[in-house]
């Protein structure tokens, strides 16, 4: 589907202000892209705490649009949601502690954000009248999903893990809040995203970053947990779908659809578009609880005309060579707080990232 399609589905369909928590994140900050890019007189405003996978730097492509506004807050701020929210039309939800592995080291974090934070939200858009709230979520809500079984939007909630649980709860409120109070809700379920900008604790920027370093890649048992991996940008236009044409009330899985991908074959795509040694593959004990297999049905979103159009060879290609180019983004990165994570979660695998 080309750029000019997928506007054209979109229409007038979109508000005309716009609060995006999480913003500066890594999805978020490709929805932000897209729209401004669109539309640099819209009127968005980025609400993030800046937290350790929060950056700014994701935003300077649309920092100079006229309709640009960046706040610097927390989600679970009463006082600073319930104001913001007065000056736009909707609200879709990005912020999120967002990693099954720091949720397992760190689970109170998690139910704050994810939970505390959405209802603070929630709450903000029923008192100021909101037309529309749209909460981003994952397929990991619907847990381990059997061979050759698809999730779809209509199948019990089986999370697996405190993020995912966390995740799920979020998705409980933002329904309570439409059929209590006629909160016009959108949930989006997106499978696992990877792409350009994405802080490198997830397993594509991690595997990326170390094999560009030439240092270990862990990889969790024996490599076969498969996922849908969904390209960023796919998965920001099916946001913006969603929210422009999506029906209130439901939740729209964005997946692509094909065949998973197993992290084997993720470890054995970088290695091969680094050119870096194959031995740095390392395998290292699987995380609790790890979940065998997503796979989504995305159809309802596709009735709605979104099309994934990234395959996942092309955006293993683009997102390389996007890290390849600008070590300068997460060079920095990959020190302090993530060496921090990195030997917490992978201990006592060899060579953890050195300071720069």
């Amino acid at each position: 589907m080309s750029g000019t399609d997928f506007w054209s589905r979109v229409g007038d369909g979109l508000p005309s202000r716009l609060l995006v928590s999480g913003g500066a994140g890594f999805i978020g900050s490709a929805f932000v892209r897209l729209l401004l890019e669109r539309d640099p007189g819209l009127r968005v405003t980025v609400l993030d705490k800046l937290t350790y996978a929060g950056n700014l730097a994701n935003l300077d492509p649309v920092r100079a649009a006229p309709g640009y506004r960046f706040v610097r807050g927390d989600i679970c701020d009463r006082e600073l949601v319930g104001s913001l929210a007065t000056e736009v039309d909707c609200i879709v939800n990005f912020a999120a502690e967002s990693h099954v592995d720091r949720s397992i080291l760190d689970p109170d974090a998690f139910i704050r954000t994810d939970v505390e934070g959405t209802h603070r939200l929630l709450e903000a858009a029923r008192r100021a009248g909101h037309g529309r709230f749209l909460q981003v979520s994952t397929d990991e809500v619907y847990g381990d999903v059997p061979e050759p079984e698809r999730s779809r939007e209509g199948d019990p909630l089986r999370p697996r893990s405190p993020y995912s649980a966390s995740k799920a709860a979020a998705e409980l409120l933002c329904f309570a809040y439409h059929a209590t109070y006629g909160l016009p809700v959108l949930v989006t379920r997106g499978s696992n995203t990877y792409g350009p900008y994405q802080y490198p604790e997830k397993i594509v920027p991690l595997f990326v970053t170390q094999a560009l370093q030439g240092l270990p890649l862990p990889l969790y048992g024996d490599g076969r947990a498969v996922r849908d991996y969904l390209y960023v940008d796919d998965h920001a236009r099916g946001v913006a779908l969603v929210l422009a044409r999506g029906r209130a009330g439901e939740a729209y899985n964005l997946g692509r659809g094909d065949r998973p991908v197993e992290g084997r074959a993720v470890a054995e795509a970088v290695l091969r578009l680094t050119g870096a040694d194959p031995a740095l593959l390392q395998p290292v004990q699987d995380r609790p609880g790890h979940d065998r297999r997503y796979a989504l049905d995305s159809s309802r979103s596709r009735r709605l005309g979104w099309e994934p159009e990234v395959d996942f060879a092309t955006g293993m290609e683009r997102t390389v060579a996007w890290y390849r180019e600008r070590r300068d983004w997460w060079e920095p990165i990959k020190s302090g707080e993530f060496q921090d994570f990195y030997r917490r979660n992978y201990h006592p695998v060899a060579g953890a990232p050195a300071e720069p």
